[in-house]
């Protein structure tokens, strides 16, 4: 792949028109275009990795299985999600690591130019739904700080100064990204140390005698808790061409594989067990009051507020920006900044005080349900296509060109993916492993010989 120092179309020239990334790449300057400057070295990426995603969601899911398993099937269920995640990771980020190309370029084979909206739809529209709730749930956590240390209380002047804060992170794109996240992790590793060490002590005597004792199951519950937190970051393996992209070049698919694993198991194993610990102990499975249950005094209350709030703003700009974003600037054929900046304002209208509510809680459960059905077969389609279809082999100038082989949309895929849906829906308790096989096989036999989609295979 050859270099260029012209600058590319901001949305998606194609490469025969000197669209490969520039050779020094400042900060905001983003672009579909195949980008050979990597500014993420193997430390950075995974302190990247590690620092975006600090899900709150974990602390529920966490508490979603005290009952049903012991603590030490919940460690070993955790591990194993986070080990999936890895090799699902390196996996389907390949295409994008290989030819710097984002997940909405890499989708064109498989789904066609058209069709491409079908995943960045999938992708798009939950990221900017939790990007607005995870604002409102930082944002509650620094009005908490300040009425209890100053008295003042606004949780509407906290949120709207909260995401106008981010939106200006956001337009620095990876180069803020990377900093951002490689200096936030060792404050986000010293409170996880902190809190899992309190949770321990305050509630020792509980645990021993309730989570150690009790025998749990190996069986279908144990491999759905694999799932929970999976499920937290299947969004992420749909898009993470857009990551790994900015990785520079040199590091192997079994390397690579244990980067994503190791960099998603400190957070994931300390926020699911502190939520499993403190729920079994009081019966509490609300992230904020998890917290403030397994401290002891204000001021280390304060330093975990402030974690809450630093590690929305870590996960928001890495998983909730980058994917709507790029979606923006393939189909409006928009700038980086301008996009991120209407990401920012469109999660406003999210309306996340409204999601918090007691009242919305089915809703939102019924919203996750239903999008992530969809997760899996997606991923499965690009899996096979990358790999059986295509043979890990891309044809830049197609994947580029409107008018070409991949214009419109690929039958196959729509097909593969509600075949994956319904495989989901059948099995709910381990919707994404079980929407695999069906979709990537019928993906898979259809391009073989469904004249139909042909032109895709040429």
């Amino acid at each position: 792949m050859t270099t260029s120092t012209t600058r590319p179309d901001p949305a998606s020239a194609p490469p025969s028109d000197a669209a490969i990334a520039a050779a020094t790449k400042n900060a905001g300057d983003e672009s579909l275009a195949p980008q050979s400057t990597r500014i993420m070295g193997r430390t950075s990426y995974l302190l990247a990795w590690f620092g975006g995603c600090v899900s709150i969601g974990t602390f529920t899911m966490g508490s979603s299985v005290v009952g049903t398993l012991n603590l030490i099937q919940a460690t070993v269920a955790i591990a194993i999600g986070c080990f999936v995640i890895g090799i699902a990771l390196a996996v389907n980020g390949a295409a994008g690591y290989k030819y710097g190309i984002p997940f909405m370029v890499q989708a064109r084979s498989a789904f066609g130019f058209q069709g491409t909206r079908l995943p960045g739809l999938i992708r798009a529209v939950p990221a900017i739904v939790w990007y607005g709730f995870q604002s409102w749930i930082g944002a509650g956590a620094l009005n908490l700080v300040s009425a209890t240390l100053f008295g003042y209380d606004n949780l509407i002047v906290f949120f709207i100064g909260f995401q106008f804060l981010q939106i200006a992170l956001s337009v620095l794109g990876f180069q803020g990204i990377k900093w951002l996240e490689n200096i936030g992790s060792a404050f986000i590793l010293a409170s996880l140390v902190y809190m899992f060490y309190s949770t321990v002590v305050r509630y020792g005597d509980v645990l021993s005698a309730n989570l150690l004792t009790m025998e749990g199951s190996w069986g279908m519950p144990f491999w759905g808790a694999t799932m929970l937190f999976l499920g937290i970051y299947s969004t992420m393996m749909l898009n993470v061409s857009d990551y790994s992209r900015e990785h520079k070049e040199g590091t192997g698919p079994g390397l690579l594989t244990t980067i994503y694993a190791m960099s998603i198991l400190p957070c994931t194993l300390f926020m699911g067990l502190i939520g499993y610990m403190v729920s079994e102990a009081t019966g509490v499975a609300d992230p904020i009051k998890v917290f403030a249950n397994a401290v002891d005094n204000t001021p280390l209350l304060m330093t975990t507020l402030l974690f809450i709030a630093f590690a929305q703003v870590t996960t928001n700009v890495l998983n909730n920006v980058v994917p709507p974003t790029y979606v923006l600037m393939d189909t409006f054929k928009l700038g980086y900044r301008k996009a991120s900046i209407i990401v920012g304002l469109l999660a406003f209208a999210t309306f996340p005080w409204e999601l918090v509510k007691d009242e919305s809680a089915a809703g939102l459960q019924v919203f996750v349900q239903t999008y992530s059905a969809f997760l899996g077969p997606i991923f499965a389609v690009l899996v096979v296509d990358y790999y059986l279809v295509r043979r890990r082999t891309l044809d830049l100038a197609k994947l580029y060109d409107e008018n070409g082989p991949y214009r419109g949309v690929n039958p196959a895929a729509l097909i593969a993916t509600v075949v994956g849906v319904v495989a989901a829906f059948s099995v709910s308790t381990v919707s994404w492993y079980a929407s695999l096989i069906p979709a990537g096989l019928t993906y898979l036999l259809l391009m073989r010989y469904w004249q139909g989609c042909r032109r895709f295979t040429e």
